[in-house]
């Protein structure tokens, strides 16, 4: 299908750039860009479509290119019980997406001046200050660098040596965020929401909302309900820095285009929050490099993106800045008996039809 796409598109493209269009009338570069939109938006429907078909994904995939909707489509219910369906405003748990936000608020408090990430963890947390957590740095809990696993075991590797994944990790950097700024992490990342622009947002803790997307184990013809959530994202099982903010697609779109555009941080910064510092190798996507709370693709095309996972609510937020694309994945069942390997497999798919898309685009404007 890929293939297709490539040849129909370029054909096109080139009809676009060798027709007689009156100049007076025409902007050919705008004819170009909406063929290539055009087929865009009829290429995502005929991939996506066909994943929400076999699997019967029940969530919401969006694709968006700056604020431009190319794609979109929820399916399935909210709230099984009451048959309620899921729509545009529906509030999802996004798991470890929450992370790059954790992120984001430890990075503005050193451009405020008020840390460094050479800093030590112990500097700030009585918890590091013993001869097993001393050395931590906030870049190696930043990059999950530090050898933590969880608070209180001994460390998996000798700090800065090897990478493995911690929630306690992330939840120790919204601790260290608190310390500096006086404010409590609900506090601090609700003012991050509002300088995005995000309305919609909120965190296990305190979501008083509506349009709350209930988790289920199981599938749509045998579920149960996962128990006291939202307000269980913030456990010590989970902790809200390390997996529990609550969001929408929109919302995620915002956050995207306000993150990647400059808005939220200083433009060194950003690129400290992007650049590979370490290389991760993720059981169910692969290969790849990981910066402070974001996951980067090795190869081509060039993305940034976070895979979330809490009982029930898988999902996956992806942005590619040569297009300035978002493609955003989130849903609230997931059939734990067949493994998180099957449970992720719509994303993946959704995530492989984004990167062919992108490489094509990409070098069709390399060639013209």
């Amino acid at each position: 299908m890929i293939k297709n796409f490539t040849f129909l598109l370029l054909f096109c493209f080139l009809f676009s750039c060798t027709t007689e269009i009156p100049k007076k009338t025409v902007d050919k570069n705008a004819v170009i860009d909406s063929t290539i939109t055009a087929f865009q938006r009829t290429f995502l429907e005929q991939q996506i479509d066909s994943v929400f078909k076999k699997y019967n994904f029940n969530g919401s995939i969006a694709v968006f290119k700056d604020s431009l909707q190319l794609y979109r489509k929820e399916n399935g219910y909210s709230d099984f019980k009451g048959k309620v369906k899921i729509d545009s405003n529906t509030v999802f748990a996004i798991g470890s997406v929450s992370k790059q936000f954790t992120a984001a608020l430890v990075l503005l408090e050193m451009e405020q001046g008020k840390l460094n990430i050479t800093n030590k963890a112990s500097k700030y947390l009585k918890a590091f200050q013993n001869k097993e957590y001393g050395d931590i740095t906030i870049h190696q809990l930043l990059n999950h660098t530090s050898g933590l696993n969880t608070f209180g075991g001994k460390l998996m590797f000798k700090s800065g040596s090897d990478f493995f994944y911690s929630n306690d990790g992330f939840n120790a950097l919204g601790q260290i965020a608190e310390a500096v700024s006086g404010k409590s992490y609900d506090e601090n990342v609700m003012e991050l929401f509002r300088k995005a622009g995000m309305k919609n947002s909120s965190t296990g803790n305190i979501f008083k909302g509506e349009n709350f997307a209930s988790a289920y184990l199981g599938n749509a013809a045998q579920f149960s309900v996962v128990p006291d959530m939202p307000k269980r994202l913030g456990g010590k099982d989970i902790g809200i820095p390390a997996g529990g903010i609550l969001s929408t697609i929109e919302d995620l779109r915002i956050w995207n285009n306000a993150m990647y555009s400059g808005k939220i941080l200083k433009p060194e910064t950003l690129k400290q929050f992007v650049s590979k510092s370490t290389e991760r190798h993720h059981a169910i996507l692969g290969k790849m490099g990981y910066g402070y709370g974001i996951m980067i693709n090795t190869g081509k095309p060039e993305s940034y993106f976070h895979s979330g996972y809490v009982k029930g609510s898988p999902s996956l937020n992806i942005y590619y800045p040569q297009t300035k694309t978002s493609v955003i994945i989130l849903s609230n069942i997931a059939d734990e008996e067949k493994g998180k390997s099957w449970t992720f497999r719509p994303h993946v798919e959704v995530k492989k039809i984004a990167d062919q898309l992108e490489n094509v685009l990409l070098n069709l404007k390399v060639k013209h």
